[in-house]
């Protein structure tokens, strides 16, 4: 009887454990796919794609047990060969080849040029063909600096006391209501796609205090612009006992100062490869909804035409504003009126005609919306009447009132969106690894 007691360890290398110690001068194995192959005549380099980077590795033919004309990009390979320090290779080393093993070959040329710096090529053409776009190291690095963002949100959260959670995707009804809903039959029964886990974050924080989820959420919006998906990833969370809907912000601050510090740290190569400057955030500015309209109408001279929600314009012009006044990266936007925001947000009490809500812009983009809920059973139903809306399908939601809520408020972050800011990019389908949205739904 054989056993397995644990991860097995391997002959072959990868760049961190090279980097690890001295190997100047000793036989090693890698492997990786050939990126790209540049011959010089007497030799050849072979460039290897691995997980952390590019490998320098150099063909000799009198060395090498293998044909140069036999190898092709896109083939993966083991190596075994001499480390050599070598300044101007990627990490500083290169490996002299003696042995290559052919571990699979392409059976077609390469569609897009990846071996590039930059791919240059239109958006379509770079989604069409995903899975062979994002092998270029730069379209690469902008989904580990998304891996960043989320492992930071999950982090933080973790050391500030919340508990992640899993909340189902099919429903029977919307969290938000309205017509911007995905419909399906599920087992010959109505059903939806939710377009967030808001519900049931709530219900959740009657159990935990404070819970947090990345998932994706589905929005039926007929957009077809470079701000909207139908299908996105939204990072949230929950949390209770909360003082005001200040708490909320402060906790998002929070996060976005621990985040961009784990980026300079672990994210390095990938903020230099990609040309990135991190936004500032040693303190976020907010302002009333109504006072941030009036701000922008007269330093922009741009008349206020919708009164109750903020036009992209108007966004953008805020952005702005804050990044002359106070040279703020971020601004939260508060006090959203009631109308505009949904049922379960909780009206201000001075102002019944505003929420005690607030957006996230970045440079001018809202990423983030969240804010204080109703947590008393009462009010809760009297607002559901208010909105002319059927307790049909919330007797769950509702229970959960019935028994005791804590003050209790949150949020939801869109993470492409922000990533897409955070690189520099000015279409969230650059930074959406299979973008869903009204003419794609493959690949």
């Amino acid at each position: 009887m054989e056993f397995l007691s644990g991860v097995q360890q391997k002959e072959t290398l990868e760049i961190s454990q090279l980097l690890e110690k001295d190997y100047e001068g000793q036989t090693v194995k890698v492997n990786g796919a050939i990126h790209t192959i540049r011959d010089m005549g007497d030799v050849a380099f072979v460039v290897l794609r691995k997980r952390e980077g590019l490998l320098q590795t150099v063909f000799e033919e009198e060395i090498t047990n293998y044909q140069l004309k036999d190898l092709r990009e896109a083939a993966t390979i083991e190596v075994e060969g001499v480390v050599r320090k070598e300044e101007r290779a990627p990490h500083g080393l290169e490996i002299r080849i003696k042995e290559i093993k052919v571990l699979s070959e392409p059976v077609e040329a390469m569609p897009l040029a990846i071996s590039k710096w930059k791919l240059n090529t239109s958006l379509e053409a770079k989604l069409n063909k995903r899975a062979i776009s994002l092998r270029n190291v730069r379209e690469r690095a902008k989904f580990k600096i998304q891996e960043g963002v989320v492992r930071g949100f999950r982090e933080f959260l973790y050391t500030q006391g919340f508990t992640e959670i899993h909340t189902p995707k099919i429903g029977a009804k919307g969290a938000e209501g309205g017509a911007n809903i995905f419909k399906l039959e599920y087992f010959h029964k109505p059903a939806v796609l939710e377009q967030s886990p808001q519900l049931y974050k709530q219900m959740m924080v009657g159990v935990f205090d404070r819970v947090f989820e990345t998932a994706p959420v589905f929005r039926a919006e007929k957009h077809n612009t470079k701000r909207h998906l139908n299908e996105y990833t939204s990072l949230d969370f929950e949390m209770g006992y909360i003082d005001g809907f200040e708490d909320i912000m402060g906790m998002e601050t929070g996060f976005l100062q621990y985040t961009m510090e784990l980026l300079k740290k672990d994210y390095a190569k990938e903020i230099k490869m990609l040309g990135m400057t991190l936004p500032n955030t040693d303190k976020i500015p907010f302002v009333r909804f109504d006072e941030a309209k009036k701000l922008v109408s007269e330093k922009y001279d741009r008349k206020i035409r919708n009164p109750f929600d903020l036009e992209p314009e108007e966004e953008a012009l805020i952005g702005q504003y804050f990044k002359e006044e106070y040279d703020a990266d971020f601004v939260f936007v508060t006090h959203y009126p009631s109308k505009k925001r949904p049922f379960y947000a909780m009206d201000d009490p001075a102002d019944t005609t505003y929420t005690l809500s607030f957006d996230l812009l970045f440079h001018g983009l809202e990423i983030t919306t969240g804010g204080q809920r109703i947590h008393d059973y009462t009010s809760l139903v009297e607002k559901i009447a208010a909105r002319n809306m059927t307790e049909e399908g919330l007797e769950h939601y509702l229970d959960a009132f019935k028994h005791g809520m804590p003050p209790h408020g949150g949020l939801g972050i869109g993470l492409e969106r922000l990533t897409m800011k955070l690189v520099g990019e000015d279409n969230v389908r650059e930074t959406t690894l299979f973008p869903r949205d009204l003419n794609r739904l493959e690949p």
